[in-house]
């Protein structure tokens, strides 16, 4: 028997024993059950299982879906959605010249198959992760963890399972003998923030880390506001306190994070892995061999004139290392040997002096071992109880690990009077039998595709959340997932080769009456691109993006000043080369201090979980594409691509157009171009080189700040 048969009959068995009449208890408390595809009357519309629900709806509704969305419009939609990046305009061609059956699900195909669908997929996930490369608080010292966001780029690559993907962040340190990975993936819960400021008591930041992981856990997995029953029974849901201290004792006996002025506990050190440094090897050897050369010449002629002078009783005044060095022939000493031996013996020389400080300081630098923060349990059990009113410092009544009534018992890996785990907890979240998980997990991904899910209320499955658009669908997808083998590519495979997801976004006057929120999906959605988003489409129109993945976070420019609005004023020294102009996600991010770029466009905080991003719209974001250096710079790129590859300026237009937003422009958008760039030619200064360049970069920063190359239509 294969995984997903095995994992099909599990359901199956769960979904029989608990088939008893369940009226009494909220929708997202039962198991879902796998609907048979309705019955509509355009039978040649539907795609594939999706399409039948939702058009049963609109029929239901006597609303007819859009039509199908063109080529270039699909296409952009398609690459932006699955790996956050625009299709090549190489690609574009190829999609428009397939005439074949099946082209549009070999584009799917190819992008599921991209390294960039973890990048775009593995940012969404982090949001929920909440995070962040600083420790937050006033302090807000930095922290090692981009290996935690590397694992989960990986996983999402690699089509790891979602209940391997659960289990490994949740507990992959618990596993029978957990490999490296396994334990870096429990960075998942070492995305709290840390206090160390002197003088706080560690054992209340303690506490405020475990109650983070308790509600975070809630919030991602199981949609529910579990941080509501933290000082009393929760006022709607059936969560009581003692349950929420009861989850909190599957998180209360891992080693503390380190508040308070103690460094970090559970910090991993990888074996065999540096962190680089700006080609530092490069720098050091160049420096090494510029110093060898002169401690050649000038350590030499001191050995010949001095050294043969020096008495044993001199000779003992020296440090065991020089000694030894002494008794070595010029020739064959270390460099390390040449440079002891001259600071020891050698004149006051402002010559050495200079190359040996700028050598000590380089190699002050080195790459230093990578670690990462890591869940560790503690060998001896902390006592839980229930905190009364939620204070930490007034204990109740004792309590064990354990799962709220409303849902499914916690199945135990150990004996039965053995205290239960994290490992048991993670386990139980992706039982079949528990109703939530699943729902979550599809109703999440459906939001990212239509702007909000078949819940609206995405982080609440509670009595006070919306109930689903589309209650049978909703749980049609939740089943076909778990008996998929929790397959996360074939979900997405599923939604983006539906009808649904294949409609115009264009809006109809009847819908504007009718359907305003467009909660029917009549249509597709339009919304703006995510923060680290805007950039990465801006870096790939102007040819300055770079593919490099994973690895330390980088800092690519920002304004001045920003880094001083914290309490401490932490550098922000731009990266070099490549790392200068890579992808948002991995731009360095500090909770007290973040890109300003990121926030102007909605990027979460990293306070906490967040499983929607809000979309605002402000002068501010048009500002910024228009001034900020980082895209100040990437127009200047595209000038400059744009004019080096076609002469003509009708033609240049038009490449700019089809760079930014996949298509080419219409006669009245060419026409408009064209004048601005005339009247910039008029009116901007200096030689015709100059002249002409800055007017192009004019025209670039026009069309890369069009609503149609940051919006995803």
């Amino acid at each position: 028997m294969n995984r997903s048969v095995a994992i099909f009959v599990a359901w199956l068995f769960c979904a029989v024993i608990q088939a008893s009449p369940a009226e009494s208890k909220h929708w997202a408390f039962i198991l879902p059950a796998h609907a048979a595809l309705p019955v509509v009357q355009q039978k040649d519309w539907p795609r594939n299982g999706i399409d039948f629900f939702i058009l049963a709806r609109l029929e239901q509704e006597q609303i007819h879906p859009s039509a199908e969305a063109g080529q270039i419009t699909l296409l952009r939609r398609l690459s932006l959605d699955l790996i956050g990046l625009p299709p090549t305009l190489a690609e574009v061609d190829a999609f428009l010249s397939d005439k074949a059956a099946g082209a549009y699900e070999r584009v799917v195909d190819r992008l599921l198959a991209s390294p960039h669908y973890g990048e775009r997929w593995g940012r969404h996930w982090l949001d929920v992760a909440r995070y962040a490369d600083s420790n937050g608080y006033s302090i807000d010292a930095p922290r090692s963890i981009w290996k935690y966001r590397d694992w989960v780029i990986e996983a999402l690559n690699n089509n790891m399972p979602f209940d391997e993907f659960v289990i490994e962040q949740l507990a992959g340190d618990l596993l029978p003998n957990p490999t490296l990975d396994q334990q870096i993936a429990t960075g998942f819960h070492r995305q709290t923030q840390i206090n160390q400021e002197g003088g706080i008591d560690p054992e209340q930041f303690r506490v405020e880390s475990v109650i983070d992981r308790v509600n975070t856990t809630g919030t991602a997995f199981l949609g529910l506001t579990i941080g509501c029953a933290q000082c009393h029974n929760h006022k709607f849901d059936p969560i009581s306190q003692r349950e929420y201290y009861q989850l909190m004792a599957f998180f209360n006996n891992t080693i503390p994070d380190g508040h308070g002025e103690s460094a970090p506990g559970g910090a991993l050190e990888l074996p065999n892995a540096t962190e680089p440094l700006d080609d530092i090897e490069k720098e050091i050897a160049e420096t090494e061999a510029e110093l060898d050369r002169y401690l050649n010449t000038k350590g030499s002629e001191l050995a010949q004139r001095i050294e043969p002078t020096l008495s044993e009783a001199q000779l003992k005044k020296f440090k065991p290392p020089i000694q030894a060095a002494l008794k070595i022939p010029f020739a064959s000493r270390t460099l390390k040997q040449k440079r002891e031996v001259y600071a020891a013996l050698g004149p006051n020389d402002a010559d050495f002096k200079q190359r040996n400080s700028k050598l000590v300081k380089l190699e002050k630098r080195q790459p230093r071992p990578v670690t990462t923060l890591v869940m560790v349990e503690q060998k001896k059990p902390r006592q839980s109880t229930i905190f009364i009113k939620g204070d930490f410092t007034r204990p109740g009544d004792l309590v064990n690990a354990d799962v709220p009534k409303i849902l499914p018992p916690l199945k135990k890996t150990r004996g039965s009077n053995d205290p239960a785990t994290r490992l048991d907890l993670a386990r139980w979240l992706v039982d079949p039998a528990n109703p939530l998980t699943a729902r979550v997990a599809v109703n999440r991904i459906w939001q990212r595709y239509f702007g909000r899910g078949l819940v609206e209320t995405e982080n609440d499955f509670g009595t006070q959340g919306a109930p689903p658009s589309h209650p049978e669908l909703l749980d049609w997808l939740a089943t076909t997932f778990i008996e998929s083998g929790w397959n996360v590519k074939a979900l997405h495979r599923l939604i983006v080769t539906s009808a649904s997801y294949r409609q115009s976004s264009r809006t109809r006057p009847e819908l504007e009456v009718r359907d305003p929120n467009n909660r029917l999906l009549a249509r597709q959605s339009r919304f703006r691109l995510d923060s680290e988003i805007v950039r990465d489409v801006s870096l790939m129109a102007s040819g300055l993006l770079s593919e490099k993945m994973e690895g330390p976070s980088v800092f690519p420019p920002q304004p001045d000043g920003v880094m001083n609005l914290g309490q401490l004023r932490r550098p922000w020294k731009v990266s070099a080369g490549s790392d200068r102009y890579r992808r948002g996600l991995y731009t360095f991010f500090w909770r007290a201090t973040p890109h300003p770029a990121l926030m102007v466009f909605d990027s979460p905080d990293a306070f906490s979980a967040c499983t929607r991003r809000i979309r605002s719209n402000t002068p501010l974001q048009a500002l910024t594409l228009l001034n900020d250096a980082a895209f100040y710079e990437c127009a200047e790129a595209l000038a400059r691509r744009v004019t080096a590859e076609k002469s003509n300026d009708a033609e240049r237009i038009d490449l700019a157009f089809r760079l930014c937003l996949s298509r080419a422009p219409a006669a009245d958008e060419r026409d408009r171009l064209l004048t601005l760039l005339k009247d910039e030619l008029n009116r901007t200064d200096g030689s015709s080189k100059t002249k002409e360049f800055d007017s192009w970069t004019t025209v670039a920063r026009v069309v890369l700040n069009l609503d149609e190359t940051i919006t995803r239509e």
